[in-house]
């Protein structure tokens, strides 16, 4: 098969193709694999409660049923929803936005194809536009998103050695027996020159894989020097608020025209109605809705159908109060309580864990690569995830030696039911200490 550029270029391996099979592998087969790997969200009763009752209304309603289901969405998305979430974001945050600077895709993934795109690759006078990530690692979507292959560049972070964790008591999650194993990656903005090839920048707040939340006034920081580069920031707030607000510290959720803000439905509880979300000025906006029409025709309406009254009426926020941040912490409590168990006597860090529903493992001077220990934990049945490709877009300096700590670190995914997180803790401590040894 004679393939184009574009087909070689999306039909390569690549981080997240495996980490998607993988999944897709073990859902499928019914073997009882230890999915610690994967990133799907918790299957929270209570929440899939208000998800069935919010579609039995959407069946008792026969002209909206046949609308959601029967007609295609506008290319921008549909137009109820986009004018609740507007509303919602104007009433909590106190944002200057309207139905205009909402458009919503078929899912988060496809949106950062389009903002990538939008912003990054071969441009007027054979410029090549890149997509700067200020704090790596960073999500292992991004790496193959961009259809020229140069497309992103990244920066290493500075690594703090936290002598005591955040205070987990205060966000509900309790004592935590890791606090003296934590550390946390900071951005470096002394080596955060943007230039004249920088298209956009983006990062993720809460980080995947670390759980990794940077500070306000960072976040400031970086929006002020990419506005005064004339570059977005684009903020990808998937597990942020205002939904599901997967956090375990203060933020303050930070817009405007200069920022682009990419929201989900999916870590809210709802991955399979795959719907994206963006926020940005108009003329933005108005793109995304273009390229909607060409790639999809129209983003799915049955994921916003169903969050429509709950965004209406605020109460999306409530539930992510009262609903989702406790049952996370609850989970956060546990797997921390069985990790510190599992790994005792092993030197092992722990990434501040300030939100998503991810556990970051550095294992300093690991005799093996993480690719090597993720292939003996799937032959024992336990799936994670390697942290090299985590990694990407960071320039290979020929003067200064190999960053060892890209080989050192795994994501796990501590939301799972405490049964599988128990005994896959178990295994990989089996298998740290043969590694060790």
């Amino acid at each position: 098969m004679h393939l184009s550029r574009f087909g070689q270029r999306f039909t390569q391996p690549s981080g997240i193709a495996e980490l998607m099979e993988d999944l897709g592998r073990a859902l499928a087969s019914g073997h009882d694999t230890l999915m610690l790997g994967g990133g799907n969200p918790a299957h929270i009763p209570a929440l899939e409660a208000l998800f069935r009752a919010e579609l039995a209304k959407l069946s008792e309603a026969p002209e909206r049923f046949a609308r959601v289901f029967g007609d295609y969405s506008p290319p921008q998305g549909e137009g109820g929803f986009i004018e609740a979430l507007a509303g919602l974001l104007r009433h909590e945050y106190g944002w200057d936005l309207g139905p205009e600077n909402i458009a919503l895709t078929s899912g988060s993934q496809l949106s950062f194809f389009m903002l990538f795109n939008l912003f990054a690759g071969e441009g007027g006078e054979g410029t090549r536009k890149k997509i700067l990530l200020p704090l790596s690692p960073e999500y292992i979507g991004y790496t193959d998103l961009c259809v020229e292959p140069y497309g992103i560049l990244a920066r290493r972070p500075l690594i703090d050695l936290c002598e005591s964790g955040i205070d987990l008591c205060a966000s509900g999650i309790g004592i935590d027996p890791c606090e003296d194993r934590r550390f946390k990656y900071r951005v470096s903005f002394e080596d955060l020159a943007i230039g004249e090839e920088i298209g956009a920048v983006c990062l993720s707040r809460p980080t995947n894989p670390s759980g990794n939340v940077i500070s306000d006034l960072d976040l400031k920081r970086l929006a002020a020097l990419a506005r005064s580069h004339e570059v977005p920031l684009i903020v990808d707030g998937a597990y942020g608020p205002p939904f599901p607000n997967i956090l375990f510290r203060d933020i303050t959720p930070l817009w405007d025209d200069s920022m682009v803000l990419s929201l989900s439905l999916s870590k809210l509880g709802l991955p399979g109605v795959r719907t994206g979300i963006v926020i940005a000025r108009p003329e933005i906006i108005a793109a995304v809705a273009r390229m909607n029409a060409i790639l999809a025709l129209a983003p799915g309406g049955i994921g916003p159908a169903i969050l429509c009254d709950l965004l209406g009426n605020g109460a999306i926020i409530r539930i992510a109060r009262e609903i989702i941040q406790p049952y996370y912490a609850a989970r956060l409590r546990d797997a921390l309580g069985q990790l510190s168990l599992a790994l005792e006597g092993l030197p092992y860090r722990v990434h501040e864990p300030e939100g998503a529903m991810f556990l970051w493992l550095w294992f300093p001077d690991l005799p093996i690569s993480t690719r090597t220990l993720y292939a003996r934990l799937k032959d024992r049945g336990v799936l994670v995830v390697p942290g090299e490709p985590f990694f990407s877009g960071l320039p290979r300096d020929s003067g200064k030696p190999h960053w060892r700590h890209t080989e050192e670190c795994i994501r796990v995914h501590y939301a799972q039911p405490p049964r599988v997180v128990e005994q896959g803790f178990t295994v990989l401590g089996e298998e740290l200490r043969r590694a060790y040894a």
